[in-house]
């Protein structure tokens, strides 16, 4: 459904959520908050007698009361609204910095978000320019300034700080999600690693017991040719042998049939009788001593002979798998194979120190599943694996394998664990629970502390408005100019509110030397101000008489002669 409201297309923003994920402040709090700050800050901006007109401008408590909750449905909108009314109100200054800072967090478009922050407070200073001689400081230079004190503090300042928190937001989010993805990606990539081990596995058992059956098969067909002769009765029984004995292996075939050629071991590596033996070990130490690699092995106990195949074959796997990475990433490191052969358990340790210089990087980086399906192998036999790097800058991949394992139990993991990268730049999981989601959940203190920030930067921004209202209003003269001169007809007590008070020393200096006062006069005033003024060939006197209703009905002014002394040398002695 579109929206056709007539701010919609120059204020759409992305839907309004609470600041925090959990825990959002209701509306009544918000509007409770919006109306103490504007209570407050109207206070103290008219207990220091900076606003005109009180009663007009406490009008802006229940305006932020109003507007503030309806950021959520029309964030752009309200902020224009509360733009034009902050040059008229300035209390309404915390309410506008806090849509301010809302629709700067939440507005995804930069451009869109220059808009609105430059359009709002645009409108405030001409809002404040275009009240200033009826409810601002008097005059347009002033409302000016008081705009653009307003524009700076309610709309510049809160709009960066949300910027700059939506985009930290935002840019966690981003990287939350791009972790979850690569998190998603690896275990899916161990999932299909243990896959191909356990098909790997699947393929050699077809081998194994596809061996058996034929035998199996062999010997009931000779035993059918047998009893034939020696006892006819039981001939059905070997035949019946023999015709399940090839079921079974038809079965197993198309059972086993659609791995195809996945996981099998062809050419070279073909598995044989000597896989796992000692004999297959050192060969492939010496392969890797062909290529370039300095390997030594440590044999410790009897051959590998007389184990399960499957115990033989997960110990090649293991040491092939640890030489094929050392190829690949630490040729020039120096490798130790060991081999511990106990009663109960077969010991296998590849390890590599630091290669003295960085390897060059090999055209074919892996997969990174080798050693998730060499765990995969290990661990469905009922052993231990670990990889991981050493102190010393190499890599240990260690396997611990018994000798008579069980039956295969297949496991399945929720989720792959952290990862550990060796030398190869493979990974191997560490089996520990799944931990993707985990930060969607924002902690306590976190939020606490960034409520905490938001509310300081609200001090102070209401400080940083009454000291710019305060500079404003206080800078404009008050009243509308200099006192009126005095003139004909003007009463004693204006003239003495103008500050035309008389001066005893004018007075007693014009004694004697003064004009005859006029007629009808009761007293004259001889003020000291820019009427009485110092001139080389005398004093200039002011004076103003007033008759017997106080009113003034002569202005006179006369020059007194000034007496100079004669310096003590001119003095005849």
């Amino acid at each position: 459904m579109s929206l056709t409201s007539p701010f919609r297309r120059f204020t759409r923003c992305r839907p309004f959520a609470a600041p925090f994920s959990r825990g959002s402040v209701s509306p009544v709090v918000e509007v409770v908050g919006a109306a103490l700050a504007t209570a407050g800050l109207y206070a103290v901006a008219v207990r220091l007698d900076y606003l005109p007109h009180p009663g007009f401008q406490l009008l802006a408590v229940p305006a932020g009361a109003v507007l503030l909750p309806l950021r959520r449905r029309l964030p752009g909108a309200v902020l224009l609204v509360l733009a034009v009314l902050t040059g008229t109100l300035p209390c309404l200054g915390p309410v506008t910095a806090a849509t301010a800072y809302s629709v700067a967090r939440r507005t995804v478009r930069a451009r869109r978000r220059a808009r609105l922050l430059g359009a709002a407070g645009l409108l405030c200073v001409l809002s404040a320019t275009a009240v200033a001689p009826w409810f601002g400081p008097g005059s347009v230079p002033y409302g000016v300034a008081l705009g653009l004190v307003l524009a700076v503090t309610a709309v510049v300042v809160p709009g960066l700080v949300g910027t700059a928190y939506g985009q930290q937001g935002r840019l966690v989010r981003a990287l939350r999600e791009r972790g979850d993805a690569a998190e998603r990606a690896r275990r899916l990539a161990d999932s299909e690693a243990r896959v191909q081990e356990r098909s790997r596995i699947a393929a050699e058992m077809h081998d194994m017991v596809g061996h058996r059956l034929s035998l199996v098969s062999l010997y009931a067909g000779g035993l059918e040719l047998a009893l034939d002769r020696a006892h006819p009765e039981l001939r059905e029984e070997a035949v019946l042998v023999r015709h399940t004995t090839q079921d079974a292996m038809r079965e197993l075939r198309q059972a086993l049939g659609v791995l195809g050629p996945l996981g099998r071991d062809t050419g070279p590596d073909a598995l044989t009788d000597a896989t796992g033996t000692r004999a297959g070990i050192e060969a492939l130490v010496a392969e890797s001593r062909d290529g370039g690699i300095a390997v030594q092995l440590d044999w410790r106990g009897a051959d590998l002979g007389i184990r399960p195949e499957r115990v033989r074959r997960a110990v090649h796997r293991v040491v092939r798998e640890a030489l094929t990475n050392v190829h690949r990433y630490a040729t020039a490191a120096h490798v130790t194979v060991r081999v511990v052969h106990g009663d109960e358990t077969v010991r296998v340790t590849v390890r590599n120190g630091a290669p003295p210089k960085p390897s060059a990087p090999s055209e074919d980086m892996g997969t990174g599943r080798g050693l998730a399906g060499l765990r995969e192998r290990v661990e469905l036999l009922g052993g231990s694996f670990d990889a991981a790097a050493l102190p010393s800058g190499g890599f240990q991949v260690e396997a611990v394998v018994p000798t008579e394992p069980g039956e295969i139990v297949a496991v399945e993991r929720p989720g792959s664990g952290p990862a550990s990268p060796g030398p190869t730049g493979d990974t191997a999981s560490s089996g520990g629970a799944d931990h993707v989601g985990r930060q969607d959940f924002v902690q306590p203190g976190r939020r606490t502390a960034e409520a905490l920030t938001l509310a300081f930067g609200m001090v102070a921004l209401c400080v940083l408005m009454v000291l710019g209202i305060g500079f404003v209003f206080v800078g404009h003269p008050r009243g509308t100019g200099p006192p009126p001169l005095p003139h004909i007809g003007m009463s004693f007590q204006d003239m003495a509110r103008d500050g035309v008070v008389d001066n005893l020393a004018v007075r007693a200096a014009a004694t004697g030397r003064e004009p005859p006062r006029p007629a009808g006069t009761v007293g004259c005033v001889y003020p000291f101000n820019g009427a009485t003024e110092s001139r080389p060939d005398g004093l200039v006197v002011a004076r103003y008489c007033f008759d017997t209703a106080h009113r003034l009905i002569a202005i006179d002014r006369f020059t007194v002669p000034l007496v100079r002394d004669a310096a003590p040398w001119e003095i005849a002695p």
